[in-house]
């Protein structure tokens, strides 16, 4: 996979986590991929998950995206 490619497959999950939680802000997805403790502790706080529902569903979304 080519650069474009994975920074496609990235940009998919982004979007998909802004279908999915709503509330979340650009700067809260932007922590997914290299701050993701941060990540999921912003799910945590916004939707009362625990982290490893957060982690799961979170998950389940990279995978509908092909991975990354």
């Amino acid at each position: 996979m080519n650069q474009d490619q994975a920074q496609g497959k990235i940009n998919q999950v982004r979007g998909k986590i802004k279908e999915t939680w709503g509330r979340l802000t650009d700067d809260d997805i932007a922590l997914v991929y290299g701050k993701s403790e941060q990540f999921f502790g912003k799910l945590q706080e916004i939707y009362g998950l625990s982290k490893e529902e957060a982690e799961k569903r979170f998950s389940e979304i990279e995978k509908s995206c092909g991975g990354v």
